[in-house]
């Protein structure tokens, strides 16, 4: 058993972002803190999510830059893919991460325990751990995150029908792979595998891929798409998976019938949050009909002292809003002012090729709740930087109210997951293009779109 101390001030449930973090953060502050984890920590993002995900995506980004190394005039030769040696760096990557993470709980002396915990008397703040001990907290939090959805009646079995997890253990490339999901993640993996040689089809249920996004950033994506080969039909259901081995999938299109053949199938329709079997039956903490535990603006859930992050609660399920989430809920707790997140203002990235990151609302949305709308819009064919690096393709699109505050800003193109960090400020200290158009952004640079996009709301844009 692990030896611990008596009581603590806080015991968490689940070592992923939401859970981390809130350990970090409360250490920081001053607080006796315990986590309990059935694995390493790090959670979905570290091990089966962002981290490996990205990295893969990162080796797709140099496949397709050694591909292309002629028009830069570097002779390189065909290259070959050994996605197993890709693999063997995306483990380390995750390793060094993780070995990063255990130290810096250890130097904040937070308690870490191994084990699966399960609430045991939520008014009285008890976990019991699957190694006998017993931990008791002033409060506790619950992030025990969330699990890949699958399909009703098609089960992940890793081999035929693949998970996210299943996908980023690929060592052979397959060579015809149907995704059954447009968003995000869907996205991600359509992007990955049609770089390193499968032959991809992308199935979506909505009318569009990437559900959320600017209707005319989300067009960037199905463009490249379509100049990659990678097929996409969207207002579709999927109904039927038939083969052993040789995989037919039919579906149904406002056309009619159709069907694929594939030799994997991706489920990518989402995450569904990890509530059950962690003791929150009779608990007295509310779940709603979709398995989310219910918290108000403060994360606290029904039960006094109880509070909730990340996945497994209805928010963004994105790694950052986790962080975010518990710093509110640490905050709470130590009865510190702190405000509730703004859940339509998060920044959002998706690192599909071309990427396409956004914060804030759509310009419907924005019409949708009365403002007074006028967009820019840039793209990056005019910007030096794009051409330079031979990324041509994407814009910036600023949504804003008129003679008031941006709304939103939406970036598809080379590197938007970083230049969006601009526009997540501008949009969430309600700057003005006028306040954002006497800033100087450096040439040539990709953020200087933003700028110019900013300027020309002014009336007075230089270069278009």
């Amino acid at each position: 058993m692990t030896e611990l101390a008596e009581h603590f001030d806080v015991v968490i449930l689940g070592g992923g972002p939401g859970g981390y973090a809130a350990a970090l953060y409360g250490a920081a502050a001053g607080l006796r803190m315990a986590m309990v984890e059935e694995q390493r920590v790090g959670g979905t993002c570290l091990h089966r999510g962002c981290i490996p995900a990205k990295e893969l995506l990162q080796t797709a980004e140099v496949l397709r830059t050694v591909a292309n190394a002629k028009e830069f005039g570097v002779e390189t030769g065909q290259p070959a893919l050994d996605l197993g040696t890709s693999q063997t760096r995306k483990q380390q990557v995750v390793d060094r991460l993780t070995k990063g993470l255990e130290g810096l709980l250890k130097g904040r002396q937070v308690t870490v325990v191994p084990g699966t915990g399960q609430v045991t008397d939520a008014a009285g703040g008890q976990i019991s751990v699957s190694d006998g001990t017993e931990l008791t907290g002033d409060a506790l939090i619950l992030a025990t995150g969330s699990l890949p959805r699958a399909l009703p009646g098609l089960d992940f079995d890793g081999e035929r029908i693949l998970s996210s997890d299943h996908v980023l253990t690929l060592t052979e490339v397959p060579p015809r792979v149907v995704i059954i999901g447009g968003g995000a993640i869907g996205c991600e993996f359509a992007s990955l595998l049609g770089d390193v040689g499968s032959d991809v089809t992308v199935l979506e249920a909505l009318p569009n891929i990437l559900p959320g996004v600017d209707p005319e950033a989300a067009e960037v994506v199905v463009r490249a798409f379509a100049k990659r080969d990678i097929r996409v039909h969207t207002d579709v259901k999927v109904t039927g998976i038939e083969g052993a081995y040789e995989l037919a999938v039919t579906f149904e299109t406002p056309e009619g019938a159709q069907q694929v053949v594939a030799d994997k199938v991706v489920v990518s329709i989402g995450r569904q949050p990890r509530s059950e079997g962690v003791g929150l039956e009779g608990s007295g903490i509310e779940v709603d009909d979709r398995g989310f535990v219910r918290v108000d603006d403060y994360l606290r859930t029904s039960v006094a002292g109880v509070y909730a992050v990340g996945d497994v609660v209805d928010t963004p399920q994105l790694a950052h809003v986790g962080f975010a989430e518990a710093i509110v809920a640490i905050k709470a707790i130590l009865g510190e002012p702190v405000d509730p997140i703004d859940y339509e203002k998060v920044p959002w990235g998706i690192y599909c090729h071309p990427e396409v990151a956004f914060a804030g609302l759509t310009e419907q949305q924005a019409r949708d709740r009365g403002h007074d709308v006028v967009t820019s819009v840039h793209r990056f064919a005019g910007n030096g930087r794009a051409l330079i690096i031979g990324e041509p393709d994407g814009l910036v699109k600023i949504v804003s109210e008129r003679d008031g505050p941006l709304l939103g800003v939406h970036i598809a193109g080379p590197w938007a997951t970083e230049l969006i960090a601009e526009g997540y400020l501008a949009v969430n200290w309600e700057a003005t293009a006028a306040d954002l158009g006497t800033l100087i952004h450096p040439h040539p640079t990709l953020s200087e779109l933003f700028g110019e996009s900013a300027l020309a709301l002014t009336g007075r844009g230089l270069h278009g």
